[in-house]
């Protein structure tokens, strides 16, 4: 998982200045309306971090508007990126797993992810926790408690995550093997229906995005066990992390990053750099992420580049020791 010192946001406001050429008494790089495509419905954490992104980001565009794209695990817009305009006007707005870990998942996918997109930077960390649901009796209340509970209870013992080849799914594989317990994996489409069934009491526990269940972790229809970041959310300060709990294995975190169209000029690549990384560094933006426990992150396109790289060979590993089969 990536490391938040992989990671800076140390850009200038004058240098940021000196990017853009006023035109016709404006200050835009791109002088047509702008869009960032996301590959999730509206609500949904990849179009609210886009959202915010969107709102502002000053002086990059007379507008920019969200296009949601949902289907296909996230992966449309991703096939339409590597046709899109390359003049700046067309974003994609995705999680690290489309890129980094899709490659190792899918036999055969609409897009190359080094030779069709061009990284512009990552935008935000995002945190994930591990949560049961009123299947589990009440006094479960540790990591240690649940996997006590697990092996008292193998028929109950179940997780759900957004679909077969998700990270929450290999992150909830991996907490099983350290845990040494038989647990049942229940794939879902999509985040929003995991949550249903763990209000319902259909599942047990899930590995899942903060933002997903803080409103039933806050209301305790849900509990919270751990959260997989290196250290304490101050959203929920109370949770312990997954390696405070003796699960290291669950620990990891996931970037949300924007990309162009490759053979976009370098130029334009710089200038929507820049225009993220000054939105990044706004009270207003930082505040917004925060209440749903994104962490403002940016970077510059070589930096992200190193990243994305990285992760793909991370991910080989990690796919291939699970055992897992390519799906068409």
């Amino acid at each position: 998982m990536p490391s938040r010192r992989r990671f800076t946001a140390l850009s200038s406001a004058a240098a940021f200045a000196g990017l853009f050429v006023p035109s016709s008494g404006r200050a835009d790089l791109v002088s047509r309306p702008a869009r960032i495509m996301v590959g999730f419905p509206a609500g949904a954490s990849p179009d609210f971090i886009a959202r915010v992104l969107a709102e502002y980001m000053k002086g990059y565009a007379p507008s920019i508007i969200v296009d949601n794209r949902p289907g296909a695990g996230g992966r449309l817009p991703l096939d339409a990126l590597k046709i899109g305009e390359r003049d700046g006007s067309v974003m994609v707005l995705t999680p690290g797993d489309q890129v980094a870990l899709f490659p190792h998942v899918y036999a055969k996918l609409g897009y190359d992810v080094l030779r069709d997109f061009a990284p512009v930077s990552t935008v935000c960390l995002v945190q994930f926790l591990w949560v049961v649901g009123p299947l589990v009796p009440a006094e479960i209340k540790t990591l240690a408690d649940f996997v006590a509970w697990c092996r008292a209870n193998p028929k109950l013992a179940s997780y759900g995550s957004p679909g077969e080849g998700t990270r929450p799914h290999f992150m909830g594989v991996s907490f099983a093997r350290a845990a040494g317990v038989e647990m049942i994996h229940v794939p879902y489409k999509g985040g929003p229906p995991v949550v249903q069934d763990l209000l319902a009491g259909q599942i047990a526990g899930s590995v899942t995005v903060v933002s997903n269940v803080l409103p039933h972790v806050e209301s305790g229809r849900l509990r919270a066990l751990a959260i997989t970041a290196p250290r304490r959310a101050s959203i929920l300060p109370e949770v312990p992390t997954a390696r405070e709990a003796g699960y290291p294995a669950l620990e990891g975190v996931e970037w949300f990053g924007l990309f162009v169209p490759a053979g976009t000029p370098p130029a334009t690549i710089s200038g929507l750099n820049a225009a993220v990384r000054k939105a990044l560094d706004m009270d207003a933006v930082k505040t917004s992420l925060a209440k749903q426990s994104f962490e403002p992150t940016g970077c510059t396109p070589a930096e992200f580049a190193q990243l994305i790289k990285a992760d793909i060979e991370r991910w080989a590993v990690t796919v291939k020791t699970f055992g897992f089969k390519p799906m068409d």
